[in-house]
This record gives C-alpha cells, structure tokens and sequence, in this order.
C-alpha cells in the first residue's frame, strides 16, 4: 500500500445491492423475492461509494456457485437441490470458475459482458475491484461450462480408488457413496424439484469442504462442497507432497490469472489456512510477476500464523478477526468484562509489528449486524468501535453493504435463521439499505432522519481517513497509562494519538452507554516529541466544533456523548 493511500472497502453482495423487492417470503424463488442485477450498480451507486470515502468494492458473489434456479435453458448445467444451501445458494459452493452467477444479470447470454462492463465502470469512477477467490472446496456439483479449451476441469483426471493422491484434485472414500446429511429440506416446504429427493449420485464420495474425509458428513457440515487437495495426506499426520507441484497448484493460478486479466484489482480469499503457506507463496509471487498491483487479502483466524502467512505466503493483508473485531465487539455489546485494555493487547501483542497488513471491520457477511440484537442493539451504537477500527492504524478498513444505514439483519430468510445476520443462501431484499436504494434512485429518500445522520458520520469518518495524514501514514502513541489515573477515567473510554511532522490527531473513543467529563493528559516525553506548550487550539473533525486548553501541559477537557468519539486535530 501505498503511503499516501488507506484502502477504505466497501463490501456488497450485487445479489442483495440492487434488488427493490420488498416481499421477503421465506424461502422465495429469484421470482418471488427478486434479485439485484450487475446493472444497478451503475454510475450513480457507484460515484456515491466514491463520495463516502471507498477506494474499493468487494463484489461479493460474482463467480457462478450452485443454486435451485433452473438455469439450463443457457447451457448451465443444473445443480441438485440436495446439495445446495438456501434457494439462492451460497456464494462459496462456487461450481464454474469461469463464468459469473447468471442471477446478476439482466440478459443471462450476456452474463460476462455485464459484470466486465461494471469492472469499467468501477474503474472509470475511480474504484477499484475485488472479488472472492474460494480455494479450499469447491461446489459438490462442481462442472465448468465456461473454462477455455486449454483448460482440465477438477478431478476428470483423478484416480478415485485411492483416498489421496498428490496427482488428485480431491480427496475420496473408496467403496462408499456420498449420503445427504438427514434432516435437511432443500428450498422449503413449498419448494418442489425431480431431483429433489434426498439422493446425490456421488460414488466414490469426496471429502467435504471442512476437512470431513467421510461419506456422510453432517447438516452442519460444509457439505454441499468438496476440499481441494493442494498435496497434503490429511490421513497421514498431513504429510505434504509439494514436489513436483500438484496439478491443482497450476488450476488455481490459472483461475486467478483469468480474472486479473479481467482488470480485477484484487482477491479476497476465503480460509486461506485451510490451504499451505507453500501454494500462496507460489501463486502469489507467480501472479504478482504479471500484474505487481493485485492486492491479496486472506480470511484468517489463527493469530499465531498471521506472520507466516503475511511474510512467508505474500498476503498484503490479512483479516483481523480474533483481535480488534472480538475487542471492539464486546465493548459495543457492553458484556461485563470488556475493557479497553483488550485493545491495547491487540495492538502491542498479536498485531505487533504486522499492524499496516490487517484488515479491521465491524461486519462483514460473515458477522453479525452491529444494529441487531445480538451485537450493538442499534447502528448508533456502532459509532466508538468504528472510530478505533477506522483510525487504529493506517491498514486498512472495510464496511459491509447497510452497515452506515443500521441494517439489522432480521428475519428468517429461508437456510438463514433469525440470527443477526443478512442472508448470503436466500434471495432476499435488505429492509433498511432498500431505503436508501429508493426504488433505484440511491436517494435516501425513505431514510429516517437518525439513518441518514448516521450515514453523515460513516461519509465523514471515511473521507476524514482518506484526507488526513495521520490517519495514512502516522505514527501511533497509546494514552491510556496516562490518564488511567484521571477523574472520570474508566476502562470502557479507550484514548490515542495518530500523528506526523504536520498532523496530530487526538483519538478518544467512549464506550460507556452514558456521557464522560474527561480530562485528557498527554504525557511530558510526548509533549516534548512534539514541542507543544502554552495553549492550544483543537478542531474536532466529525462535528467541525472547536475546543480550547489554556496550557496543554495542563490537560485537555473533553466532553464525550455516550456510544461516541472525538477527532481532535491540532
């Protein structure tokens, strides 16, 4: 990244995006509960992604995955319901690597043309593309219909009657066929299907995408996909067969290549630790060769393996999941042990040292919705941890679709329950980010007036991060042990300074549900770094107000609401 450059990423499915229909039946087909389109993401949404501060746009769901929509009218060749999660399907059951999900577009025919036409446009209004790279399983229906005629499809050569082979793009179970996990009813009640029936003709079966190597996983397995064999014996205490390199290592690059050539600017890559460090040392080198300025960022949850894979496996960027986001998480949720102090191990622990290459958010599709029940209980409650997660460090942050306008995520959607989250599985229309769609005019004409307040302080923290230096490039200096001794001080307010030569930003996040009176020290050594004396004048940046201290050396007295923040540059 570039030093005068923090990626702000906006995350969106263009599923969920674009689609008006407001019906929301459980269970409903694309016809009943509609479906957004590559094409509503047109010129207007995206100069208004431009204008909140993003540099980048993860479209999320683009690669053609397994699905109950009958599309093979169009040559797709159908997928079997008993091994497909929600009526839309999940994202990551991708089943053709080089084709796009016929969903999104308007004239099915001309499904590539479309998405390719919005990468232009994305470009053209200054945004850059990232899109999911699955590389640990792919869909149990797996068959590409698209890929170039150089091209081998997973496991056509594998030889099946061997459980692992290095030369195999699967795992197997001989002698057993795959079993449909009990219990599960595909599509609902109402949905009916010929090959709706319990039974998927899969003999020998392969291994399932959460490293089940049996013939019959279970409903809370990954079980409508298959695990990738990259040449590791899961069997043999994980023995790995690197060379010569697998088959697969060469199908993955070539996948990825495909894309980039596309102008696809970047990959999110799903559960990169269910895949060797080896490969992404080999993939991503091999592709940064072609094209230097492809990001790389990696899901990942094992903090004791985040330097491997950020130094050893080349990922510019990896999630930062156990770490911020559980900190921030149970400070907003007010659980009774959270402190602000977790934050501080964060950063001078796991982080230390790799803090510029994770990735910080407060939702993605993955996560709950901070304005649900189950995490902040309301958007505005969003607003501390979104300042810290924003400002911590100058890495970068992302945002998901309907997060600056307080979705809840409520509902059962069909495979989702009622659990906080939007669903990824089901056909669905996003209540409170439809406001702001207004029917296609991206308005926010049906916004109550406290959602579009809280959508200003998103565009303004956003830009405020995109236009600040301190933000971008400066250093960081913690202020808790200073002031932990201060009237007013508590565990729940967590305090900083981001500065350079030029800026200084003072940071104070509260994360008490009621108002603190503080006053802000900071320490002599840092007075002296920064040759500050006498009185000083603050501009605050997300009000515009201004505050004064008589001598600085003094203190700083702040007045903080309650679930808010400071900017203060001096």
């Amino acid at each position: 990244m570039a030093a005068d450059d923090k990626h702000i990423i906006y995350q969106l499915l263009p599923r969920l995006f674009g689609n008006s229909n407001t019906r929301n039946k459980y269970y409903g087909s694309i016809e009943e509960n509609g479906c957004g389109k590559f094409n509503d993401i047109n010129d207007k949404a995206l100069q208004e992604f431009k204008k909140m501060g993003f540099t980048h746009v993860w479209y999320t769901g683009i690669i053609e995955h397994a699905t109950m929509t009958d599309y093979s009218a169009f040559g797709i060749s159908p997928h079997d319901p008993d091994v497909v999660k929600g009526r839309a399907g999940s994202p990551y059951a991708v089943s053709d690597y080089y084709d796009v999900d016929p969903d999104l577009a308007v004239d099915v025919s001309n499904r590539m043309g479309e998405f390719e036409a919005l990468v232009k446009r994305s470009h053209d209004n200054g945004l850059k593309v990232i899109i999911d790279l699955v590389p640990n399983h792919v869909a149990r229906s797996y068959h590409s219909d698209k890929k170039p005629e150089n091209v081998r499809d997973f496991g056509v050569d594998d030889d099946s009657t061997k459980a692992f082979s290095p030369l195999n793009d699967f795992y197997y179970t001989p002698g057993q066929a795959f079993v449909v996990p009990k219990g599960y009813n595909p599509g609902g009640d109402e949905f009916s299907s010929p090959l709706k029936d319990g039974q998927f003709d899969e003999n020998p079966a392969k291994a399932t995408g959460n490293d089940r190597f049996t013939a019959a996983p279970s409903i809370n397995d990954w079980f409508e996909t298959v695990k990738l064999n990259y040449g590791i014996d899961y069997l043999d205490n994980r023995k790995n067969y690197f060379d010569p390199i697998p088959p697969l290592w060469n199908k993955i690059y070539d996948i990825l290549h495909f894309w980039s050539e596309k102008g696809i600017d970047g990959f999110r890559c799903d559960m990169v630790e269910m895949v060797p460090v080896a490969f992404w040392t080999w993939v991503i080198t091999k592709l940064k060769a072609t094209f230097p300025d492809l990001i790389f960022i990696g899901e990942a949850y094992d903090v004791g393996k985040y330097r491997e894979y950020i130094f050893d496996g080349k990922f510019d960027y990896l999630y930062d999941k156990v770490g911020l986001y559980d900190a921030i998480r149970k400070l907003t949720y007010s659980q009774w042990d959270a402190t602000t102090w977790d934050i501080n191990q964060v950063w001078n622990n796991d982080a230390k040292g790799i803090d510029n290459h994770l990735l910080r958010f407060m939702e993605n599709h993955d996560e709950q919705r901070v304005a649900s029940r189950y995490f902040g209980d309301h958007g505005w409650n969003g607003v501390p941890g979104m300042i810290v997660t924003a400002t911590l460090n100058t890495g970068p942050v992302m945002i998901y679709m309907g997060q600056e306008v307080g979705e809840q995520g409520g509902g059962y959607e069909g495979f989702s329950n009622d659990d906080g989250r939007t669903t990824i599985f089901d056909y669905w229309g996003v209540p409170d980010h439809q406001k702001w769609l207004n029917n296609g005019l991206m308005d926010g004409g049906q916004l109550s007036e406290g959602q579009k307040q809280l959508r200003d302080f998103y565009i303004k923290l956003l830009n405020i991060c995109r236009q600040n230096e301190a933000i971008i490039s400066g250093e960081f200096w913690e202020l808790m042990l200073a002031n932990d001794q201060q009237p007013g001080f508590d565990t729940r307010l967590y305090l900083y300074l981001r500065y350079t030569d030029k800026q200084r930003l003072l940071v104070i996040a509260n994360f008490n549900r009621d108002e603190r009176n503080i006053l802000v020290l900071l320490p002599a050594d840092l007075l002296q770094l920064l040759n500050l004396s006498g009185s000083c004048q603050f501009k605050e940046l997300l009000s515009g107000n201004s505050l004064h201290t008589d001598d600085i050396a003094k203190g700083i007295p702040v007045k903080l609401t309650p679930m808010g923040g400071v900017l203060l540059e001096f």
